[in-house]
């Protein structure tokens, strides 16, 4: 049997990047997977179901719960989002490492069934910059905008307990970063 893969958690506050950050990622690096999460929230802009999310109704979700099939769910803005247990183990034993797109929270249950997750934090340069972001963003009305920034203050309060910390004030510098560190735990296989 080959050797078991990685599990690199990735979270950030709402507009920091992250998402575009992880897209070009994966785009050179055929050995990592993206670990979609299902979600009770509707889509947003371009998202697609079984690409970004898989969207669930409530009830579905709550079936999903009970039966014990994720690993970690947690409620977010309002809405459940939660990861298949089944799709970790089998990405693990085929030895693909697998990056996670997820809230502190879930950031903290999942490390604390995998103890040998990298976890890396994405920072907005400032949150006056941040604000701007999810402003230009457009997806979000104005109450939106002030629960994220709170929210925001609340996540980077939890960054202290990250492996690492990049902050994206230079897309391809952020990009670089995260493969620099994915890179590292590889060679100590």
């Amino acid at each position: 049997m080959g050797k078991k893969g990685h599990l690199f958690i990735i979270s950030a506050p709402s507009g920091t990047g992250k998402s575009t950050i992880l897209m070009a990622i994966l785009k050179e690096n055929p050995r990592l997977r993206y670990s979609i999460s299902c979600t009770t929230r509707s889509p947003r802009g371009n998202e697609r179901d079984g690409v970004d999310y898989y969207f669930i109704s409530d009830a579905a979700f709550r079936k999903k719960i009970d039966s014990g099939e994720l690993a970690e769910w947690a409620e977010v803005h309002g809405h459940l989002y939660g990861t298949s247990s089944k799709f970790l183990e089998e990405s693990f034993r085929r030895g693909h490492d697998i990056l996670f797109d997820i809230d502190v929270e879930g950031a903290k249950k999942l490390y604390a069934k995998y103890p040998e997750a990298i976890l890396v934090f994405i920072s907005p340069p400032s949150m006056e910059e941040l604000r701007r972001r999810l402003a230009e963003r457009g997806t979000d009305s104005a109450d939106a905008i002030e629960q994220r920034m709170k929210n925001a203050e609340a996540e980077m309060a939890e960054a202290k307990w990250y492996h690492q910390v990049i902050v994206n004030d230079d897309l391809a510098r952020a990009v670089s970063q995260l493969k620099a560190i994915i890179e590292k735990v590889r060679l100590h296989e």
